[in-house]
């Protein structure tokens, strides 16, 4: 297993006794998995039940991959965990940071249920600042959106990484 994800192990997690507070919690600590050249971003996708499936941390520059997106390598792994090919149906992802147009079509194509993010990313983000891809009502799935979670604890790490590549 690499150190940016895991899948499987995580305690269960009762979906009605977790607030996302606790979700965004739970995508803090995957952003610390982050090596020291990438962007300190996490993300975390729970089943249905409330049970952690898997959690990433951007990895784009440790794997020269520019699809390697804490998000992507979350649902990649939960996807594999739950043992029913692409579907994510029912599932929540928690995110650091407001997902780009690529990890925001991503979570659209795997059938996300629920988003829930720290920091708006006014730049990139494609979940409702710059562009807001998940709710385009042409698409065949529009999944739940909560922004601005524990955003300043999100954008703190942001801060600290980008201030010593200055």
């Amino acid at each position: 297993m690499n150190r940016q994800f895991s899948s499987a192990g995580e305690p269960a997690i009762q979906s009605k006794q977790v607030t996302d507070e606790e979700l965004i919690r739970a995508a803090l600590d995957a952003a610390r998995l982050a090596g020291p050249r990438d962007v300190p971003i996490g993300a975390v996708v729970f089943a249905p039940d409330g049970r952690e499936l898997a959690r990433a941390a951007n990895a784009r520059e440790e794997f020269g991959d520019p699809t390697a997106h804490a998000e992507i390598l979350a649902l990649r792994a939960a996807a594999r965990e739950l043992g029913d090919g692409w579907r994510l149906e029912g599932a929540t992802l928690a995110v650091t940071v407001e997902p780009c147009t690529m990890c925001a079509g991503a979570l659209v194509m795997a059938r996300v249920a629920r988003v829930v993010f720290g920091a708006w990313e006014p730049k990139t983000g494609a979940v409702g600042s710059l562009w807001d891809v998940v709710r385009d009502r042409r698409l065949t799935h529009r999944p739940q959106v909560r922004g601005g979670v524990l955003e300043a604890e999100c954008a703190a790490p942001l801060e600290e990484f980008f201030a010593g590549q200055r």
